[in-house]
């Protein structure tokens, strides 16, 4: 691809080296971009290259893109001509390869010339001046800047012009926190997010009709050694209405509002007053506990944005509601500053059917396809609790040799209760947070066949709470997670299998795990942030009480309902650290650190609970399956007969360089590293052992990909090489110097080719 990128580019070159100049429009010619030269004052401490960078960035308009002096793209899009359709190939050659020109009666330099002394002032170089022209050479334009610069200004004072009103007071008091300080230098975009600070502070204080544009700042430059005095105050032209606090009267809600016809039943017919709320259903969809607990404020409380955004925040994140809308209307009496606030609530349909047929690929190397039929009630009890019914079926295939006749075949149906709050069974909790939270019951049964092997039964239970503290932090947890696995069906050709390696025993033993979890995430806020971090960590807990109570001690010696429980603690840490370079260059780093601790009725990690690697989405140098634990290497028999191949602790350090291609093509260079060990030598003896020299044991692989963003999913290909093995002998792993593209049998053996949907992280 970067071949033929670099093809296309240098015909184009050569091309357009025969000059546009006879396509440009008589008397025109092609912009050939700006040049500013910056004089400053000795006092001046900003340098110049910063100030020219600045200046630049405000010419307009943009010039076209040159190689070698050459402006290549101009000369294909006259080349290939407008396209008499608005799609098609030659639309979409002309707009991905060429662009349009920029003409010099595009450019106006005087007017360039004031925007950059404006910006100058604006940022405290007052007295500054700049000019600006164009000369003219053979075909092309060059617009000339320059400029010279004052010294800065700083801030000697800030000055309210207060009055005995309540408004200006409540501005004087919030001084505290002021973005404007005294010695900083004069600029105008402080000055305004100043004022939108003032508006913020202001909305949540009543000022429901109050607008930053109302403050006035006025900066006196004549006091001397180039510093400002600010003066702040109130416009006079500021309309009464926003200069008085306002509190809310009435608060009432249409539940059932619709933008369809027949218009919409705004009347005040059938209305109830419950909790200080007016509510309009009339047919009784919802409970009016539920926007008892919803609406965060009552009447007789200052307007405040912050309760009208967690309110609407919170309607909205109730997934009941198609449509949310509110809006706070004066009172008719007025002498007194009231607000009536009314919320028009839209329902989604309340009941809903929908199938889905998915194609997937595992990192275990199987293929499959799973049909689901999925039923949801959005509304169960009438206060937005969402019963969700789901029944499904699946098969898994593979067509490498060692998984040939293992195929995976699931029968399964879940079924999940959620309540828009915290349902605790001794004691209620307040909640008047910006995201509901929410208790999740669930019950689930899944028919797991191993073809020509064995029959799993898995039984789940789970209690669930799911809140968010913020936007950016993330809390779950459940106190109560069931899960019984119970093996049936055993074949007589998987005991023939057993009797040569008994641990494969494993696989069929039935197990109970009596688990309870917390888990905790954190994310940058802005989404567009030059650096970015998703950190998540958890703690997972089975068999602790239980192990308590029966005192149990050593492996598999206790059992509830005629089978042993699990009993380990299992903690888990992942960060993500996103930094963008330049333009849609990102550098993402990834950790993952597992432990998991069996101990006394366990002697390993359940198979549902273990840690696995390789594969497309870890270590995409090593398929799954071919790696660790330790130094160990899986064979065919650990292949066909265990459920998984993994451990009870992982280590993962992955680090990948995205950077774009060409239109929706971007493509990666990786390096991943890590590993998974066992705590014990029961599956794969001391080789898969966790050692003080663990560090020995880490693979090491690298590799290139391509991936292709269609909107709705991304499809990656990833071709990953290993470097280290671990299963080599002490001192023979690393194997760079054993690359060797050109031979056939190394490309068979080393080149793994993943393909996923979306990013590996």
């Amino acid at each position: 691809m970067n071949k033929a990128i670099l093809y296309i580019s240098f015909i184009l070159f050569i091309a357009s080296s025969c000059s546009v100049k006879k396509y440009l429009p008589a008397g025109e010619k092609l912009y050939r971009g700006a040049t500013v030269t910056v004089k400053k004052d000795k006092d001046v401490k900003a340098s110049k290259s910063s100030l020219t960078k600045q200046l630049e960035a405000t010419a307009r308009p943009k010039p076209n893109k040159f190689l070698l002096g050459q402006p290549y793209k101009v000369w294909w899009w006259y080349v290939i001509g407008e396209s008499k359709k608005s799609k098609g190939l030659k639309v979409w050659l002309r707009k991905m390869l060429g662009e349009p020109p920029v003409l010099s009666s595009s450019i106006n330099a005087k007017v360039n010339a004031e925007n950059m002394q404006y910006l100058l002032e604006n940022n405290g170089y007052f007295h500054s001046t700049v000019k600006g022209d164009t000369i003219n050479k053979n075909y092309f334009t060059k617009a000339v800047y320059k400029a010279n610069i004052s010294p800065l200004y700083t801030i000697k004072s800030i000055n309210w012009i207060s009055d005995s009103s309540d408004l200006l007071k409540l501005l004087e008091s919030s001084k505290k926190n002021t973005l404007l300080k005294v010695g900083n230098p004069y600029r105008l975009n402080d000055i305004e997010a100043e004022r939108s600070r003032l508006d913020l502070r202001l909305k949540t204080k009543g000022y429901y009709f109050f607008n930053p544009e109302y403050i006035m700042a006025y900066a006196d430059s004549t006091v001397g050694n180039r510093q400002v005095d600010l003066f702040l105050n109130i416009k006079k032209t500021t309309p009464i209405i926003a200069k008085h606090a306002y509190t809310i009267k009435s608060i009432t809600i249409f539940p059932n509002y619709t933008l369809l016809n027949p218009p919409p039943d705004t009347s005040r017919i059938g209305i109830i007053l419950f909790d200080s709320l007016l509510i309009q259903d009339t047919i009784h969809r919802f409970k009016p506990e539920l926007f008892k607990r919803i609406i965060t404020y009552r009447p007789g409380r200052k307007y405040s944005s912050k309760d009208q955004n967690t309110t609407l925040n919170r309607l909205i994140n109730l997934g009941t509601f198609k449509f949310v809308k509110n809006r706070f209307a004066l009172s008719k009496d007025t002498t007194k500053h009231f607000l009536n606030a009314i919320y028009y609530l839209t329902p989604s349909k309340t009941k809903s059917l929908q199938a889905e047929i998915d194609g997937f690929t595992k990192e275990n190397s199987y293929l499959g396809s799973k049909v689901s039929i999925n039923w949801k009630n959005r509304n169960t009890f009438k206060g937005a609790e969402q019963l969700q019914i789901k029944a499904y079926g699946s098969f898994e295939v593979s067509f490498a040799d060692s998984l040939k006749n293992t195929n995976n075949y699931r029968v399964g149906s879940q079924v999940s209760l959620t309540f828009p709050r915290f349902v605790t069974p001794f004691f209620s909790i307040k909640e008047s947070n910006v995201y509901p939270p929410r208790t999740q019951f669930s019950t689930g049964y899944e028919l797991f066949i191993k073809q020509n092997f064995y029959t799993k039964n898995i039984f789940q239970l789970q209690y669930e709470f799911d809140w968010k503290e913020s936007i950016n932090k993330e809390h779950r947890f459940s106190p109560i997670a069931i899960t019984y696995l119970n093996a049936s069906n055993v074949s007589d050709s998987f005991y023939a299998a057993a009797k040569i390696n008994p641990a494969l025993l494993v696989n069929v033993n039935s197990e109970i795990i009596l688990g309870s979890y917390y888990s905790y995430t954190l994310t940058t806020i802005k989404p567009n942030a030059k650096n970015k971090l998703y950190f998540k960590a958890g703690i997972d807990l089975s068999g602790n009480v239980a192990g308590l109570v029966s005192k149990a001690k050593n492996v598999r010696e206790k059992t509830i309902f005629n089978a042993p429980f699990a009993q380990y603690v299992k903690l888990d840490a992942q960060a993500i650290y996103t930094s963008k370079l330049n333009g849609k260059t990102d550098w993402v780093n990834q950790l993952q650190v597992g432990i998991g601790i069996p101990y006394n009725n366990s002697a390993m990690l359940p198979f549902s609970k273990q840690y696995i690697i390789g594969g497309s989405s870890s270590m995409r140098g090593f398929p799954i399956h071919s790696l660790g634990p330790g130094s160990y290497l899986p064979n065919r028999n650990d292949i066909s007969f265990l459920q998984i191949i993994g451990g009870d602790f992982k280590l993962l350090l992955n680090s990948e360089l995205r950077f774009p291609l060409l239109g929706k093509l971007s493509g990666a260079v990786f390096v991943d590293a890590g590993n998974v060990w066992t705590k014990d030598t029961l599956l794969f003896g001391k080789a898969g052992q966790l050692k003080k020299d663990f560090y020995k044991e880490i693979a090491v692989s690298s590799g290139f990909g391509v991936r292709l963003d269609i909107n709705i999913l991304v499809i990656r290909f990833d071709l990953g090489i290993p470097f280290r093995k671990p299963y080599l002998p002490d001192g023979q792993r690393w194997v760079i110097n054993q690359i060797a593209f050109g031979d056939k049998m190394w490309r068979r053996e080393n080149l793994i080719l993943n393909i996923a949907i979306g990013y590996p992280f």
